[in-house]
């Protein structure tokens, strides 16, 4: 599937020009002739890469760059611009553009810068990725878990945990499954075996129920054993 560009000029001549050139080098592309309804259809698009003009009727290009890195729409940008003031470049790099051409330019260039940023920017995208797949991922339902980034999540909101429910809730995820009994969660998680009172266990498995179970008196993640301990499982 081809990828999608956004085109904000006010300038027919060049909207076409740009566009007709994009095209032939395999491009989807979109226009907008104002800086508002470039920045609508940068939401509803969702472009792979946006080409923005600095002089731009209603709102210009330096007030939709940031207006996009304000909305957290991380969408790689070219701008141009017919100015030769080294400001205008500078100030347009800082709000998040990632590259600009001055006019007036070749339109083979243009293909060339977009394809470069394109580029680049899914070689950002595929390391961030690789660097999320090399992060160890504990997931139990609708728990997710990072130990490494100390990160837990019930329905994709944070959990607020103490050191100690993390480290529990992290270790009864990497034994999911199995039978644990108090005296080997006070010896792996509290780093000391002791065999007299283990409720400190107990109130710990409680404040956990209360932050992952829908209804702590019939959880479905923590389970009690009867005489031998706790297990954490897959909900039925």
């Amino acid at each position: 599937m081809s990828q999608k560009l956004l085109v904000v000029e006010d300038e027919i001549s060049i909207s076409t020009l740009l566009q007709f050139n994009l095209e032939q080098a395999g491009f989807q592309v979109v226009t907008a002739m104002d800086g508002k309804s470039g920045l609508e259809k940068a939401e509803s698009e969702e472009p792979n890469l946006i080409i923005l003009d600095l002089m731009l009727p209603e709102m210009d290009g330096i007030e939709v760059c940031k207006e996009l890195r304000l909305r957290k729409l991380n969408i790689p940008i070219l701008m141009l611009t017919a100015k030769d003031d080294e400001f205008d470049k500078v100030l347009g790099l800082e709000l998040g553009a990632d590259d600009y051409m001055t006019k007036p330019f070749s339109p083979r260039e243009v293909v060339a810068r977009v394809k470069a940023i394109l580029r680049r920017s899914t070689s950002v995208n595929t390391e961030s990725e690789k660097k999320k797949e090399e992060v160890e991922h504990l997931k139990i339902g609708e728990v997710d878990i990072y130990p490494e980034n100390y990160e837990a999540y019930f329905k994709e909101k944070a959990l607020e945990l103490t050191p100690k429910e993390f480290e529990l809730l992290v270790y009864l995820a990497r034994h999911k499954s199995r039978v644990l009994s108090r005296e080997q969660l006070l010896s792996a998680v509290w780093n000391y075996d002791f065999v007299g009172d283990t409720r400190i266990v107990d109130v710990h498995i409680s404040h956990l129920r209360e932050k992952i179970e829908n209804n702590t008196r019939k959880p479905i993640y923590i389970k009690t054993i009867r005489g031998l301990g706790y297990k954490l499982e897959e909900p039925q």
